[in-house]
């Protein structure tokens, strides 16, 4: 097994099996734009492939065809003709592998295969007959599947009660790097930020490896960010024209639910989506919202005490949140616009929002810093609109972890360039806040609140409010 890809090690052991495996393995590996899926099935694989083709956005069969005969062509020395359709391009690859030893594993790899599949090119039933009559009887044969429309494979592959249904012998969804993971590639990369600023790109990109690899070292996190995004021909100024056509189909409607995420803390309800978007509480909802979810450009929130027809969708991709907040509405004429924004409100929210987010991602290294990672755990959200009569004023809490030995954590969390201030003013919030959630609960549970800041808490008068602490540095634990 490789031990030199960062991250990924549940991928490479799976890999690994499969390769080792005595019986025909069909693979399917999703995930987002530049998340690594070529990356990690090139390296792991030594690019050495029986056979491998690429599909191309949006390009008609006939090219797709042409492409696949050059590759034939490429790895056989021969002539072939290029095929009509895809059928007869499975036949062409059956032909192919049958001429090889059968004693030998056979790799062969289908990278973007949702990009072939193009609109009347009968692209899934030509794969179905090749898999189903030959491809699944062949115990030398490793099929490998990538794609970013997670959409697509899951139709083809989970969803499908015909032909396909439960063929795949292994499926790996890659998710973003953790902040530790991001650390140890960069530090690959030969770039050694402080943790803030590796945060700061984080709370931008995500842990997208095709975005932190564009950081040059030379420069300051600050510089990078105006370089890649705001220079007028900065490598990621149009990314996210590119982002949601490659991945999801209506990608207009997509990004509206998006845009409209992108607004309220805390996410949206279904009923409050569509009353921002207009959009019709129907089916074409529910698979936008799942299509948004399954590629981990959504999560979806549990809130604490209702059903789950109450629960919150909120916009969980890094870049998405920063474009709509920061980029969308700028002319591109300043290529330091990220520098001359870092005082103004809208930044001060993004940073709110974009740290909310982020923590949210590092739920297993709260908990570890918390000493409750054997603890099962709820995790939701909370919030309520006050009541006058009571003496209640609203209250929102960001992160709520109910714990199996009766405890409830209120999280509590706060974005600051130093140690956070708990003053007078905070001090009253945060009470009234946990007063709230008694009152209004009416929990029989232990209830203590936890702050998860990214410098730590300043020691004073009402710091001790707070059970617990959580602090960026908490969050880069393995």
């Amino acid at each position: 097994m490789r031990n030199d890809i960062i991250g990924r090690t549940y991928e490479c052991e799976r890999l690994e099996a499969c390769l080792n495996s005595t019986q025909t393995q069909l693979i399917v590996v999703c995930g987002r734009r530049g998340i690594g899926k070529t990356f990690l099935i090139d390296e792991f694989f030594g690019r050495k492939f029986t056979f491998k083709i690429t599909g191309v956005y949006d390009q008609a069969k006939d090219i797709q065809l042409r492409s696949f005969t050059a590759e034939l062509i490429c790895k056989t020395g021969k002539k072939w003709k290029t095929p009509k359709n895809w059928t007869q391009a499975f036949d062409h690859l059956r032909t192919h592998l049958e001429q090889l030893d059968a004693l030998e594993k056979q790799i062969v790899f289908f990278d973007e295969m949702p990009w072939l599949d193009t609109r009347r090119s009968d692209f899934r039933p030509a794969f179905e007959r090749f898999w189903n009559d030959w491809g699944s009887a062949r115990p030398n044969l490793v099929f490998i599947i990538c794609g970013s429309a997670v959409y697509w494979l899951d139709k083809t592959f989970s969803e499908n009660k015909e032909r396909l249904f439960n063929r795949q012998t292994c499926r790996l969804h890659l998710k973003p790097f953790t902040l530790h993971e991001t650390e140890c590639f960069l530090q690959s990369r030969g770039i050694t930020w402080p943790r803030d600023g590796i945060a700061g790109c984080y709370m931008i990109m995500g842990g997208i490896p095709a975005y932190l690899s564009a950081l040059n070292g030379k420069y300051s996190p600050t510089q990078n960010i105006d370089c890649l995004f705001f220079s007028p021909h900065g490598e990621f100024r149009n990314e996210f024209d590119h982002l949601y056509k490659a991945i999801f189909p209506n990608s207009h409607l997509h990004i509206r639910i998006a845009g409209a995420l992108s607004t309220k803390r805390g996410g949206l309800s279904r009923s409050e989506i569509c009353q921002q978007t207009g959009i019709s509480d129907n089916g074409a909802l529910t698979k936008a919202l799942g299509n948004l979810t399954a590629a981990g450009f959504v999560r979806i929130n549990r809130f604490y005490g209702k059903k789950a027809k109450d629960t919150r969708y909120q916009l969980s991709d890094h870049y998405s949140l920063f474009y709509f907040r920061l980029m969308n509405d700028t002319p591109g004429e300043d290529p330091h616009d990220w520098h001359h924004c870092a005082d103004l409100p809208a930044r001060r929210v993004w940073n709110e929002l974009a740290f909310e987010s982020l923590c949210l991602e590092h739920l297993p290294q709260i908990k570890q810093k918390l000493g409750i990672s054997g603890v099962s755990s709820e995790e939701s959200v909370w919030s309520s609109p006050g009541n006058e009569e009571l003496g209640i004023s609203a209250a929102q809490i960001d992160l709520l972890i109910k714990r199996s030995d009766r405890i409830i954590s209120l999280c509590e969390i706060k974005y600051s360039t130093e140690a956070f201030v708990i003053d007078k003013a905070v001090d009253l919030a945060l009470r009234n806040k946990i007063s709230a959630f008694k009152t209004q609960t009416k929990t029989k549970k232990s209830v203590q609140l936890i702050l998860l800041t990214t410098h730590g808490v300043k020691k004073n008068l009402y710091s001790r409010i707070a059970q617990n602490q959580v602090t960026l540095d908490d969050l880069f634990r393995p």
